[in-house]
């Protein structure tokens, strides 16, 4: 039989939470200052504005190799949330509404056609485009503030077309594993993830949102067994 040192104790996971824990949490409070500076500045310079394009084929792009893991700290709206929206969100489950497909299509249809309709009216006046996607990005914050103070600081992440790209994109990339023999059903990898998944399930063959797995690894720090993975 293996020694318990080799599977690491609850106190060892816990201690790899902590450490991974702060090394996110810093990252993402840059982050989230940047998304502040970047939302207060786009009013004063339009063209700011021109970093939502460039996120959606950041986030695209990244999803292809790692699936969602642009939506850990890569994204700033998402890195706000959880380094500053969290300390005001009551961290109530998310409604299963929001994790739905068919409010994702229907608020990525509405954006698009939204998107599609007031460049094509504002075009060729780059300064003005800047300041729609600035006036978008603001009202859609808005949003994820108030999802935030009403559920959890990650609910907009459920609609957010980034996002929903990203989990379509990235649905089979990178997935996360688990060891059956190692589990022991402990439940304790649930509780850092900010996407509110139980990696647990695995053990049962399914883990329901698995495409929406941000990456983080937090589950994997605090498993006391070591039975989590990235494949």
């Amino acid at each position: 039989m293996r020694k318990t040192e080799e599977y690491g104790t609850g106190g060892a996971g816990k201690g790899r939470l902590s450490r991974a824990g702060k090394i996110r949490r810093a990252k993402q409070v840059i982050m989230g200052a940047l998304f502040l500076a970047l939302l207060a500045g786009g009013w004063f310079f339009p063209f700011v504005g021109y970093f939502i394009p460039l996120c959606m084929i950041a986030g695209t792009g990244i999803a292809l190799f790692r699936g969602r893991k642009w939506c850990n700290w890569f994204c700033p709206r998402g890195s706000f949330a959880d380094s500053w929206m969290a300390k005001v969100s009551p961290g109530s489950r998310v409604p299963d509404i929001f994790k739905g497909t068919g409010l994702r299509v229907g608020v990525m249809a509405f954006l698009m056609i939204m998107l599609t309709y007031r460049i094509g009216g504002l075009w060729p006046d780059l300064e003005a485009v800047g300041r729609f996607f600035v006036t978008l990005l603001t009202i859609t914050t808005m949003a994820g503030v108030v999802l935030s103070m009403v559920f959890h600081q990650r609910t907009w992440c459920y609609i957010c077309p980034i996002g929903s790209l990203s989990r379509w994109a990235g649905n089979d990339r990178h997935p996360l594993s688990l060891k059956a023999d190692r589990c022991v059903a402990c439940k304790v990898c649930g509780n850092p993830c900010p996407m509110q998944l139980a990696p647990y399930e695995l053990k049962a063959g399914a883990m329901p949102g698995r495409a929406d797995c941000l990456k983080c690894g937090l589950c994997i720090a605090v498993c006391p067994k070591d039975a989590l993975r990235f494949s």
